[in-house]
């Protein structure tokens, strides 16, 4: 494969683990077999992903969002 994913990725631009270049190209998750498409950051090796709750903000004006745990699976989506 010749884009290779991170082990961790966020959607957040003030997250070190934001990677602006590789969420253009269209990144997908398959959680416990099941396809998100609310998944603000994830991680494979720790097995988790952190998913937006609904339209709640924080204090700060940031979306709030759930740790989920189980398996994840990262992809490159497919451009039409």
């Amino acid at each position: 494969m010749a884009d290779a994913l991170p082990d961790r990725l966020s959607t957040n631009p003030n997250s070190p683990y934001y990677n602006e270049e590789l969420l253009a190209k269209g990144v997908g998750i398959r959680f416990n077999g099941a396809e998100k498409t609310n998944v603000d950051e994830y991680c494979v090796s720790e097995g988790w992903v952190r998913v937006i709750a609904g339209t709640a903000k924080d204090r700060f004006g940031n979306p709030m969002t759930i740790k989920l745990k189980g398996k994840v699976e990262p992809y490159l989506q497919e451009k039409a």
